[in-house]
């Protein structure tokens, strides 16, 4: 069975001032744990399949170089019968059942891949901040200022955890002063993806990120 979630965040401008405005989104998701745990898994199961390249590849007797004469007659020498040098037996020789380049993906439906981000965002509402204005007067790449910036709404990031800052537009100096960070990702409302949320300990969303996900993941169904 599933239930209308409404989500109310607070926007938060900087840790040392009251939170006056609000804002709120709607999700759609189910009761059941068990089907939520499966949805997400599944997801993220295929999402990880897409990353993987699957070009391994070994030569099989076929394709290596070489081996077309028979090493020596058949009969009469003593030796083990060969009709080739490549054969599996032989050092050099071609790989039996050896792996192929293959492709890993499975196919996913649209709202279950829907479905699984609405779940994500209700599971890490308490670790959700909300904020009007991000490093939107940043002209220039300057990490150390979204360092200040993000201490300053109180996400630390000192301590390790990955923080995801998810935006409305990506701009290149932005993206370049993040850059430098291995713990922080940022990435765009409309990419939003499940392998993100469930890395991150600690999500910073703009407002204009928060209405484009309100738009997208809003099922009215």
């Amino acid at each position: 069975m599933t239930e209308i979630k409404t989500l109310k965040y607070s926007i938060v401008e900087s840790i040392n001032e009251p939170n006056l405005n609000f804002t709120e989104i709607k999700l759609k998701i189910s009761n059941d744990l068990k089907k939520n745990m499966y949805i997400t898994h599944r997801v993220i199961k295929q999402q990880l399949h897409i990353q993987r390249q699957g070009n391994a590849n070994t030569k099989t007797r076929s394709e290596v170089r070489g081996g077309g004469k028979k090493p020596w007659k058949q009969k009469g020498t003593g030796r083990a019968r060969a009709g080739s040098i490549r054969s599996p037996l032989w050092k050099g020789g071609g790989v039996i059942f050896g792996p192929k380049p293959k492709k890993y993906t499975f196919k996913i439906n649209k709202k279950e891949r829907q479905l699984a981000i609405r779940i994500l965002l209700y599971n890490k509402y308490s670790q959700t901040t909300i904020t009007q204005n991000f490093c939107k007067n940043l002209k220039k790449p300057n990490t150390q200022n979204i360092l200040e910036s993000l201490n300053n709404l109180g996400i630390q990031t000192k301590n390790k955890n990955r923080v995801l800052i998810i935006v409305s537009n990506k701009s290149k100096a932005l993206y370049l002063s993040i850059r430098n960070l291995t713990n922080i990702d940022i990435i765009c409302a409309n990419n939003l993806n499940t392998l993100s949320l469930i890395k991150a300990d600690k999500i910073l969303i703009t407002f204009d990120a928060l209405n484009i996900i309100n738009t997208i993941y809003n099922d009215k169904s």
